[in-house]
């Protein structure tokens, strides 16, 4: 039995791909961590402030969640800067549901996205 291609292909654009909206924060809270000394420390940064831990600089660019669900899925834009090399580190969207999806990689810190502050 075959099936008529150019029909189910046609039937397939015709309905729109279902993307989910999402709303902007004014904030995020990050988990930083010194792998050297165990410091582990949550900070709440507004966009466009930068954190720092130890020897690297977190500059937050946005944060955002899905509409309508503020406590769901975060993503944030980070920009991470290593002071002794200077050098940017890292610079992308981080997933707080998958942080190892686009991590920093750095043999002493690591980074995370929590969630995005809403208030």
């Amino acid at each position: 039995m075959k099936f008529p291609l150019v029909p189910v292909l046609l039937a397939l654009l015709a309905f729109p791909a279902a993307a989910q909206r999402a709303s902007v924060a004014p904030g995020a809270t990050l988990r930083m961590l010194d792998k050297v000394s165990g410091q582990l420390e949550d900070v709440e940064m507004l966009a466009g402030q930068t954190a720092r831990l130890g020897q690297i600089d977190v500059s937050l660019g946005e944060c955002r969640f899905p509409t309508g669900n503020p406590s769901g899925d975060a993503f944030a834009y980070l920009e991470i800067q290593d002071r002794t090399a200077d050098t940017q580190i890292f610079a992308g969207w981080m997933i707080a549901s998958s942080p190892a999806l686009n991590a920093l990689d750095h043999p002493r810190y690591d980074v995370w996205v929590i969630r995005c502050k809403t208030s």
